[in-house]
């Protein structure tokens, strides 16, 4: 503002001719001759104010103040400031503190503002009058806020010795409004117009009501009504007219009251004017009929004008009512019923009532201002999204007083929001009863659009009080997630029409379809605001339980991982009695690698899924990315069915179903079982966060693309390069993907396996593409790098002569080869799904160096049980791509098949490998039981089933050991301590492992079953505290070893044992305690391979009396037990060997 300044003037006369010449060019009528009176005028109104407080100082005239024009203010006044004539700086300071600790003050600049107060913008005509006022002098037209105004003061000249200034929230030039803190000086004297020379001819509310019923002679007058402003509407504007209502009654609150509509544009300044308490004159009324009702209301006239009731100048007009009343009293007509209002509140569902009252208090914060939630007196929350506001939201802000007339009380409406919140209908009324002193706050200044997404929900939508503050909280959380780098709040709160949807309210669609039921009705002002009993979208209200949340990607991943180290609890891992026989290094190793899977209904309320997918070049996966960070995600667009479409990059993904996967990787040094608990010992924790969805259950929506680059990089754009010297034609290409490789930082390679497909080269030209040469990639004739400005499309089928697809499973021919020990090819690709999941480390179990396990169940047509492979992946390809979790269906492509030395078959990456996930582990972990088979059937070789059930008995025991060795290298422990020396084993803690080996038969066949640990004692028949009890007795030896040869037992041990324990033991393994029937869950010793031939049966002498058979007996299976379960029909087994 200092452009519009005097200067500093040195004297009274460089200030009063500054003066003369703002006055002469701002405020005198434009062309003509110089208005002495007027200046001087002025000057004197100037004066007078500035006297008048007393603070003068010995200065007749405010040589520091300058004059400003409504368009220097608009122009230059960037910032909210405040001026306030013949005010000290310590009246300043004084009232800069009533700002309170949050709030800012406004600035103090010393400016004159002088103009015509007016309801006309610019242009005179009646027609551009909708209630507001404003400022005028011969350069334009500005805003302003009055708190008491008085009508006479309309068209007058005036100075404004203390107002304030709020430049534009939205920056546009031109913008802003002023707020009169005082009363403001006329320049020239008013016109106090006289009373009525007679008193003039009045009905009160009473006779009026009457007037409306009843048919008589005097319907067609236009009467006068007197009487005391009761209370009255807010000013609503609709597309054709504005209006509002005021209700006029007796002396006594009970008595009859009257409505009136004001619509008429010149009048509807009066709802400024209005104060509530005081008596009023309404003249030269006329009866209107409003559309589809059945009643008449009282509305104003072009020439009506609003006075104040003086008894003196009024007299009551005698009317004669005669006739048939036309309609009833329109206090008491029914309302209509609603669909809602038929509905009968059940437990899940009460319907409450608001309650109606008055309130004055101060707004302490801004909640959210285009939604019009604020907070009031630090207690309440205030919704004025129920009435248009647009108008009072540039004034309502922290420090602003507001009176409240008939707002509606609603408490517990849920939703998040706990506090009673207090909302005006249409029917109240807003009252300002003071400014702020504070500046506005600028967090929400920005995203205020003059028809926002908010209104059109109330208004539009239809939406209750509850709902509405659940979604201003879901729109918020949403902005700070997506704006202002992905998208611009403007774009993102835009009033949503049907060729231009609104972002936000296509995100929150699905939730609004079930929440808001079909059929509502809209919302009727004229009965809203007449009719009684009172009905409104306020009336009623239900709790609403919060549906769901938007949370920021940053949170979810961070929550994700909170809730897995919560829940990671070793002693779940590995549960007794299991833990309690496992090496340190084998303890580790089962740590070393976990999951969990959280689904959103793990979440209070479920969250909802929402990102910008863009890809990863870092981490070599897709992405989902908002303002908070990002997170990786896994996408199929159905099951079985990969993602393939580049056009969903760069899109806005909305997801509700989805699973956020936590895979937590655990270094630890564990010393047994018995330090489970003690977290000392987890010396690094790590986790993989990402989520997996499928496309059908997601919403894909299109966002803007000059806005994507901020969202989906955080590097600045590349500058274009420049075009090389000559034409340059811009060429696009058809190329067919037949495999690809591993993501490697540079991969050059072709592998000697891959097919010579010819992919052509096209140019595109005019309307249509010519072949050009072919461009042979196959062979590594050439290599093309993908360039940065590339765009890469997906083509049409027609365009492609053979795609090739994923076989999801594998033809019998296939896995033939892949269990045989032909080496042709020995790169492979299948479909498999993971049954577990393994971190190794080097050293445990024939492991070389760091490396993953992966056993998976192939997925084969013909046969009954899937075979079981093992797939390792070492480094440089860890960690291992996303979705590898156990129940989890994946093809992987060009595996390296090898056979170890005990010639089972395992595959292995390598750099061409590529993985794909088919279908994600389901949502429920429901563990399928075991098949129940006979043991023969075992004998088909690699279409026997890996694991299964079968119900045996045991014939004989062939060996039994019991051995107590040491944690940490495993070896023997007599009175339970290392004996290794040099070098010492860091822990003297020792674990008790045992193991037993049965021969079983169930009549069809024969197997020899191995069973270790916890498992032994179940096949010994003893409680766990008989169990213990045997494994101190071996403590001190170290080492128990009974093989069962004949008749007898020959002891094997570390150390003298006592004859008893090894009666014991040799009695016990020949009872019957142990020679018992039982259900036997098993997996094969080693998994199906056709490079060992299965061994042919043999013949086998036997005696019966003494007559002898010689028949061929099946070799025995070799099995591992899982579980043991006891008989429940100890007579079923021998009914079955009967029968066989």
């Amino acid at each position: 503002m200092a452009g519009c300044r005097s200067g500093a003037p040195g004297s009274e006369q460089a200030w009063l001719e500054v003066a003369q010449a703002f006055i002469q060019e701002t405020l005198c009528p434009p062309g003509k001759e110089p208005d002495v009176q007027l200046a001087q005028l002025v000057i004197d109104c100037v004066k007078t104010t500035w006297l008048s407080q007393g603070t003068s100082q010995g200065l007749t005239l405010p040589l520091s103040y300058s004059f400003v024009s409504v368009k220097d203010l608009r122009t230059h006044q960037r910032l909210p400031c405040c001026s306030h004539l013949s005010w000290s700086s310590t009246v300043y300071q004084a009232w800069a503190q009533e700002a309170g600790p949050r709030g800012v003050p406004l600035p103090r600049e010393r400016l004159l503002l002088l103009g015509t107060l007016t309801d006309l913008s610019g242009n005179l005509e009646q027609e551009c009058r909708n209630g507001s006022l404003y400022i005028r002098d011969n350069t334009g037209a500005l805003d302003c806020e009055l708190i008491d105004l008085d009508l006479s003061w309309l068209g007058h000249f005036f100075l404004f010795p203390s107002w304030s200034y709020l430049p534009s929230p939205m920056k546009s030039p031109g913008e802003g409004h002023v707020e009169l803190w005082g009363t403001p000086v006329p320049v020239f004297p008013l016109t106090i117009s006289p009373g009525p020379l007679t008193p003039i001819p009045v009905v009160y509310p009473e006779m009026a009501s009457r007037l409306l019923r009843y048919r008589s002679k005097h319907r067609n007058v236009q009467p006068n009504l007197a009487g005391n402003l009761i209370r009255f509407s807010a000013l609503v504007k609709s597309q054709k007219k504005a209006y509002f209502v005021l209700f006029l009654g007796g002396s006594s609150p009970a008595g009859t009251q009257v409505s009136v509509i004001v619509q008429v544009p010149a009048q509807l300044v009066w709802h400024r004017a209005l104060c509530p308490g005081r008596a009023y004159v309404l003249t030269e009324l006329r009866v209107s009929k409003l559309p589809g009702h059945r009643y008449r209301v009282w509305m104003t006239s072009t020439s009506s004008q609003l006075l104040p009731l003086k008894p003196e100048c009024v007299r009551e007009l005698e009317l004669e009512l005669a006739g048939v009343p036309l309609e009833a009293d329109p206090q008491s007509l029914p309302r209509p019923s609603s669909p809602q209002d038929k509905k009968r509140p059940g437990p899940d569902c009460l319907v409450r009532d608001s309650i109606l009252l008055s309130y004055t208090g101060m707004v302490t914060d801004t909640l959210n201002q285009p939604a019009g939630l604020y907070e009031l007196d630090r207690k309440l929350e205030l919704c004025l999204a129920y009435q248009q506001f647009r108008g009072l939201r540039r004034v309502v802000r922290p420090g602003v007083r507001l009176e409240l007339q008939d707002v509606h009380l609603l408490q517990s409406v849920g939703g998040g929001t706990r506090r009673p919140i207090l909302a005006p209908c249409l029917r109240g009324a807003v009252l300002l009863r003071g400014f702020s002193h504070q500046v506005p706050e600028t967090q929400f200044s920005h995203q205020v659009p003059q028809a926002s997404l908010y209104e059109q929900l109330v208004w539009e939508h239809q939406l209750g009080l509850p709902i509405y503050l659940w979604v201003t909280k879901a729109l918020e959380d949403l902005a700070c997630k997506l704006c202002p780098h992905v998208l611009r709040y403007h774009q993102f709160l835009k009033y949503s029409s049907p060729g231009d949807p609104s972002l936000g309210l296509q995100i929150l669609a699905p939730i609004l379809e079930v929440l808001i039921p079909p059929g509502c009705p809209g919302r009727n002002t004229h009965s809203e605001i007449l009719e009684e009993p009172h009905h409104c979208p306020l009336q009623k209200y239900t709790q609403l339980q919060t549906p769901c949340f938007f949370p920021t990607l940053a949170f979810l991943k961070e929550e994700a991982k909170r809730r897995a180290w919560a829940s990671f609890d070793p002693k779940t891992l590995l549960p007794l009695p299991e833990a309690s026989h496992l090496p340190s290094w084998q303890l580790n190793q089962r740590l070393a690698w976990s999951w969990q899977c959280l689904l959103p209904s793990a979440f209070c309320p479920a969250p909802v899924l929402l990102g910008i997918l863009v890809p990863s070049s870092r981490k070599g996966c897709l992405r989902l990315r908002d303002q908070s960070g990002s997170l990786s995600c896994l996408l199929l667009a159905q099951p079985l069915q990969p993602l393939t479409d580049p056009r969903l990059i760069g899109c806005l993904v909305r997801a509700d179903r989805f699973q956020l996967v936590i895979e937590r990787n655990v270094r630890s040094s564990f010393p047994s079982w018995k330090e489970l608990s003690t977290t000392d010992f987890i010396q690094k924790k790590q986790a993989r966060v990402y989520v997996q969805f499928l496309l059908a259950d997601a919403l894909i929506l299109s966002v803007p693309r000059p806005v994507l680059h901020s969202a989906t990089s955080s590097t600045p754009p590349r500058t274009e390069p420049s075009p090389p010297e000559g034409p340059h034609i811009e060429q696009s290409r058809l190329f067919l993907l037949s495999h690809k490789e591993a993501l490697m930082k540079r991969n050059f390679s072709v592998p000697p396996s891959a097919s010579s497909e010819t992919l052509m080269l096209f140019e595109e030209g005019g309307s249509s593409c010519v072949s050009q040469h072919p461009l042979e990639l196959a062979g590594c004739a050439s290599c093309l790098t993908v360039q940065d400005e590339w765009t890469v499309e997906l083509a049409s089928s027609q365009d492609i002569p053979e795609v090739l697809g994923i076989r999801p499973t594998l033809p019998e021919s296939s896995l033939t080869d892949l269990l045989s020990g032909n080496f042709a090819d020995s790169l492979v690709s299948f479909s498999a799904e993971i049954v577990s999941h393994l971190w190794m480390k080097p050293g445990s179990s024939g492991a070389v160096r760091r490396c993953v396990k992966l056993t998976v169940a192939l997925e084969t047509a013909d046969y009954k049980f899937p075979p079981h492979l093992d797939v390792y992946i070492e480094d440089p390809h860890l960690p291992p791509p996303l979705g590898l979790l156990p129940g989890a269906r994946v093809y992987f492509h060009q595996l390296e098949k090898r056979v170890s030395r005990s010639h089972n078959v395992y595959c292995c990456f390598r750099s061409s490998t590529c993985v794909q996930v088919l279908h994600f582990p389901p949502d429920t972990t429901v563990s399928a039981p075991l098949p129940h088979i006979y043991l023969a059937e075992l004998l088909q070789g690699d279409k026997a089933p890996f694991r299964a059930t079968a119900s045996c008995h045991v014939v004989s025991v062939f060996s039994l050991h019991l051995l107590w060795v040491c944690a940490h290298c495993t070896s023997i422990c007599p009175q339970g301590r290392c004996p290794r020396q040099s070098p010492a084993c860091p822990t003297q803690t020792s674990v008790s492992q045992a193991s037993i080996r049965l021969l079983v038969e169930d009549g069809t066949a024969e197997a020899v079953v191995t069973c270790r640990n916890h498992q032994v004692a179940a096949v010994l028949g003893l409680c766990p505290s008989e169990w213990t009890s045997l494994l101190e007795f071996v403590r001190g030896p170290g080492k128990v070893a009974l093989q069962f040869t004949g008749p007898g037992a020959q002891l094997e041990s570390s150390a003298e044992v006592d004859e008893p324990l090894t009666l014991f033991l040799w009695t016990l393994c020949t009872s019957f305690s142990v020679l018992r029937p039982m259900v036997l869950s098993f997996e094969l010793e080693r998994k199906p391979s056709k490079i060992i031939p299965l061994e042919a049966p043999r013949l086998q002498r036997f005696q019966c009396g003494e007559s002898p058979f010689l028949t061929r007996v099946n070799p025995k299976i070799r099995l591992s037990c899982l579980f043991i379960q006891e008989h429940e029909h100890p007579n079923a087994l021998g009914a079955l060997v009967s029968s066989c």
